[in-house]
């Protein structure tokens, strides 16, 4: 074998190519002539011609002379480093080699690409196809390979492949964007139908509450009326029968207690009315239809309004603790805030298992305000914290959630140029804090 490399290596440019007839027939070359063919087109190939031995480090027994083209090594100095070949493979492709090395003597053939590190110390992709040579009684003779390099095409893989991610990224964008539009639209309907509800009963409300203020004053007039009467009833002589007979009519009646009864009733039901308009006020607050251009608003209001229309569901699981501190007003689309604060609150109840508290808590720092709101629920694992504000991701069961709340509420104190920031233990509870300046045309986007 370096016998025949001696004899390539000793030829440079072919002194002379084969002749060819008139009918394009090669006419018959001297053996010099045919071995510097062969070497002119080994020379000019894409492929480096290789072998080597068929064990240990696999050491190059030949190299074709256009390695210096492609690697830019000579051939006798591959040929002479039993390690070569594998010292210059890239570490992180090796391993991959020698765990599948073996094969070869199995299966005949193999083929790798990998990165072969050129003599400017850079590292060049090379598609490796290595072929196993018996002898007549099947043993191992050499390996017989051809190195091609293929990094420009892998250059292009990469960049396609980056380029799909890009796009893969964009698709992503445009689906958030198309669900938080739906939710958006969503909401705005369901701000419309809330604001119109509590239009519809405000009528009812507002008559039946003046009629229950004009019945209270005919009760008290009507008590008033009996007790003058009782006054009279005193100078009648108790032996009489008109005396007796207004007696037993008072009994029957139990004046005393219908008295103290109706007072009771009347103001209860005052109470009641007063909690359905300060509930219809939340609807008509927490809606804001129309109100889609950014101006001053009282955050503590739109908590508040917030709170009364999530109450039922979270009532019956959490106390709610409030420490308000004192907030100026914040330049904002209030209804989108009050979108933020309903996500928050639902998804706090929902962490509480049977019974714990809601604690919502406010401030002011320099030119920001903050809003925590922190729930004694069963908290939020590592991995779950990770990913809590990417679309669809959820942990609810399957029906029980969209994975798109945390996901707009993101999106939309992004918009407020503001910020989100989670703390969570597992078994001990969460708190999310939003910070919102007060001037967002001042703050710079995040």
């Amino acid at each position: 074998m370096n016998d025949q490399f001696d004899e390539f290596s000793s030829l440079s440019q072919p002194a002379e190519l084969p002749a060819l007839h008139s009918n394009g027939s090669v006419a018959p070359a001297s053996a010099p002539t045919t071995t510097a063919r062969l070497q002119y087109l080994i020379e000019n190939t894409p492929a480096i011609i290789y072998s080597s031995v068929p064990t240990g480090d696999f050491k190059m027994t030949f190299v074709s002379s256009n390695a210096l083209r492609v690697l830019g090594y000579h051939p006798e100095e591959m040929v002479s480093d039993p390690n070569f070949w594998f010292d210059h493979i890239h570490p992180e492709d090796i391993p991959q080699i020698f765990s599948s090395i073996g094969m070869l003597f199995t299966e005949g053939s193999r083929t790798y690409e990998y990165r072969f590190k050129g003599s400017n110390g850079s590292y060049i992709w090379m598609h490796d196809m290595l072929r196993l040579i018996r002898d007549a009684d099947g043993n191992p003779v050499e390996v017989v390979g051809s190195l091609t390099d293929i990094t420009q095409r892998k250059q292009m893989e990469e960049a396609l492949q980056k380029k799909g991610e890009e796009q893969q990224a964009l698709i992503q964008k445009l689906q958030e964007a198309q669900e938080q539009l739906l939710q958006s639209e969503k909401m705005a309907s369901v701000g419309q139908l809330a604001a119109g509800i509590a239009h519809e009963i405000n009528n009812p409300v507002g008559f039946v509450n003046s009629n229950m203020g004009s019945l209270q004053n005919y009760v008290g007039t009507l008590f008033g009326v009996i007790e003058q009467y009782d006054k009279l009833f005193q100078h009648i002589p108790p032996t009489s029968e008109f005396h007796k007979r207004l007696a037993a009519i008072r009994e029957k009646a139990d004046l005393a207690f219908l008295k103290e009864d109706v007072e009771d009733l009347v103001r209860e039901s005052m109470d009641g009315l007063k909690r359905v308009k300060d509930i219809v006020q939340s609807l008509k607050d927490f809606s804001h239809v129309g109100e889609t251009d950014w101006q001053e608003a009282d955050i503590h209001q739109g908590l508040d309004s917030t709170l009364n229309i999530v109450k039922n569901e979270i009532k019956y699981k959490a106390n709610i603790v409030k420490e308000y501190g004192k907030l100026p007003p914040v330049k904002c689309i209030i209804s989108q805030l009050n979108q933020v604060f309903m996500n928050l609150f639902v998804n706090a109840s929902h962490a509480i298992k049977e019974t714990g508290v809601i604690t919502v808590s406010t401030g002011v720092q320099n030119d920001w305000v903050w809003i925590k709101v922190s729930d004694t629920g069963s908290g939020i694992s590592p991995e779950n914290l990770k990913r809590i504000f990417e679309p669809f991701f959820t942990t609810k069961p399957i029906g029980s959630g969209t994975g798109l709340g945390l996901s707009l509420t993101y999106g939309i104190i992004k918009k407020h140029r503001g910020r989100i920031e989670v703390e969570s233990e597992l078994g001990k509870g969460t708190s999310f804090t939003l910070h919102l300046p007060i001037h967002p045309e001042n703050a710079p986007e995040t």
